[in-house]
């Protein structure tokens, strides 16, 4: 199966086009990697949303005040920490992806999901919530989240480090893995099982194809899968 894309690009399209998470999900599985999908209840503000791009991890912590004048950390007194460095260092095609805090407040807005469409990110992915949704469906900008919620970060949060590996409930996400994710569920492909996990996507989804014709034209499922193995 080599020799199927050229470039992250051309993967995305055939991704789009052909394939959904749980494909992905079910080869990564049969490759040894167990546990790469993010909780279930990180889903997207809209339900047609997909987000697939390199992972640009963020790490957020919690603070108590917006500015902290007595601290011995500088960074405690700038609001929001470096958040705004972080978003403006997305490149094309990657995803911010954020966690570190507790779920307590906003991790993402729509002026921020309109700083990261002009840079040509292609998402976000909070292990928390984010907030003006109607903007945000507006703009259709793939956010993966809790939900809405509006309370914002500015005294409760603050990014402190970025493009580092982070890791949601268990789940380790370092820069440049693929991040995938719709409406069933959002998944980690690590950089060296990229090629590995979508090339055997891709032929698992053609497969299927063949298999659903099967089925159609009457073969039982038990013959499908002793004909096909794939189910």
């Amino acid at each position: 199966m080599k020799g199927l894309w050229k470039d992250d690009n051309e993967l995305y399209k055939i991704a789009r086009r052909e394939l959904f998470v749980a494909l992905v999900g079910d080869v990564l599985d049969k490759m040894g990697y167990l546990h790469q999908f993010l909780p279930p209840h990180l889903k997207p503000l809209h339900s047609d949303f997909v987000v697939i791009g390199r992972a640009m991890p963020v790490l957020e912590a919690d603070v108590f005040e917006e500015v902290g004048k007595g601290s011995h950390n500088s960074l405690m007194k700038k609001p929001f920490g470096i958040m705004f460095e972080a978003l403006d260092s997305l490149k094309e095609g990657e995803v911010y992806i954020c966690s570190g805090s507790s779920p307590e407040y906003a991790l993402w807005g729509g002026l921020m999901s309109t700083r990261a469409i002009k840079l040509g990110a292609a998402g976000a992915v909070l292990n928390g919530w984010s907030r003006d949704t109607n903007e945000i469906l507006k703009l259709r900008f793939p956010t993966f989240s809790y939900g809405g919620y509006a309370q914002d970060q500015g005294p409760r949060g603050k990014v402190i480090d970025y493009n580092v590996p982070i890791e949601i409930e268990g789940v380790r996400i370092n820069p440049g893995d693929v991040v995938y994710g719709d409406r069933d569920g959002v998944l980690i492909i690590p950089k060296k099982a990229v090629n590995e996990a979508f090339s055997g996507a891709i032929e698992k989804a053609r497969g299927e194809q063949l298999v659903k014709k099967a089925l159609e034209e009457g073969m039982s499922t038990v013959d499908a899968f002793e004909k096909f193995g794939i189910m």
